[in-house]
């Protein structure tokens, strides 16, 4: 029981280690600075041109796609349209993979025009008298919480009107030939309409799929359209880009 005590009271009595700190943060020289910014830079072009490929390698797999759909569909008269409708969802699946890429890629890009249009276009004239808020601030912020600059309808509509709309209006044109001259020249307006018809799905249904797939589409590539700078934003442009236009100006 003593030998319990004298533990105890020996436990009581030790002072408590003092919390670990770390060492402090001196602030960067100039110098130091400028390199980990050229360093950063260097990082954020890196990742934009691996998206920016990623973005080639959808478009590339939508049109041997297509110019496969096609080739199988105009090889026999004996084959069906209907792969041509098909193909034109795979597409559109294909834009909307390329979509969120182009996300990605637009958030690297963002932070590469910032860090041009800022600091290397201060060192290249420091003399200049536009001020406004301080640009590290809005970098770090967007380091510290990454966001997206665009949504996915913007992207959507980026990517149709910048590739994907040639190929929906090729696929619509290659249908309509399909059932013109597959199998044979349609004698009258009414053989021409059967001809729409898929298997046990009227004619009716299928043409009124396509218009509302068409209007969507157009839909898309019309409400979408962003009036500002698409590859080269502008310096105040960039800004609200990265902070969704609350950023408040001198």
């Amino acid at each position: 029981m003593t030998i319990a005590t004298e533990e105890q009271t020996t436990r009581a009595a030790a002072p408590q280690r003092p919390a670990m700190i770390g060492p402090a943060v001196r602030p960067l020289t100039p110098s130091e600075f400028n390199t980990a910014m050229v360093h950063l830079y260097r990082g954020e072009v890196g990742r934009a041109n691996t998206w920016r490929t990623r973005l080639d390698g959808t478009t590339n797999w939508a049109v041997l796609t297509t110019l496969t759909t096609l080739s199988f569909a105009y090889s026999s008269a004996k084959n069906t349209h209907v792969m041509i409708l098909i193909n034109s969802l795979l597409i559109f699946y294909f834009m909307y993979i390329e979509a969120r890429r182009y996300m990605f890629y637009d958030l690297w890009r963002s932070r590469v025009r910032l860090m041009e249009t800022e600091f290397f276009a201060e060192m290249l004239t420091p003399e200049r008298e536009e001020e406004l808020e301080n640009w590290r601030q809005i970098l770090a912020n967007d380091l510290l919480h990454p966001r997206f600059s665009i949504t996915l309808w913007e992207a959507l509509g980026r990517r149709l009107r910048r590739n994907y709309i040639w190929l929906f209006a090729v696929l619509v044109i290659s249908w309509l030939v399909k059932i013109v001259i597959h199998p044979a020249t349609p004698h009258s307006w009414g053989e021409l309409y059967a001809r729409a018809a898929i298997g046990p799905i009227p004619a009716w249904l299928v043409l009124l799929a396509g218009v509302v797939f068409n209007a969507f589409v157009f839909a898309l590539a019309i409400t979408s359209i962003d009036h500002g700078s698409d590859e080269t934003p502008t310096r105040q442009e960039t800004r609200e880009r990265m902070t969704g236009g609350d950023w408040p100006n001198q």
